[in-house]
């Protein structure tokens, strides 16, 4: 059975999200993104507490992507070290589950 993530990634401007949806859908990383903002982020950064505005992505593929997908955020992503997480999808709808398997890259 495939497993399917969900990756987060947050940038400072919403083109920035846009952008890297764009490109993570047409290189069928993802079979779905959705940008989610302004959101606030507090963070520690260089001994600091910031605070900042961002746009949050959710992203929906599959684990045996995840290092490209990584990768390809990072290719584009202005942050110096940007936020990449992946969790585990364990359950879904069956019919949405089979839909994003044929949206994304065959290996």
């Amino acid at each position: 059975m495939e497993e399917y993530i969900q990756v987060f990634t947050t940038t400072e401007k919403k083109e920035d999200a846009e952008k890297i949806a764009k490109v993570l859908i047409e290189r069928r990383l993802a079979g779905c993104i959705q940008i989610v903002g302004p959101i606030v982020s507090t963070y520690w950064w260089k001994n600091n507490v910031e605070t900042a505005e961002e746009w949050l992505c959710f992203i929906k593929s599959k684990k045996t992507l995840y290092d490209e997908l990584e990768k390809a955020i990072k290719e584009i992503h202005p942050y110096e070290i940007p936020e990449i997480i992946a969790i585990p999808i364990v359950c879904g709808s069956k019919d949405y589950l089979e839909w994003l398997k044929n949206e994304l890259k065959k290996e």
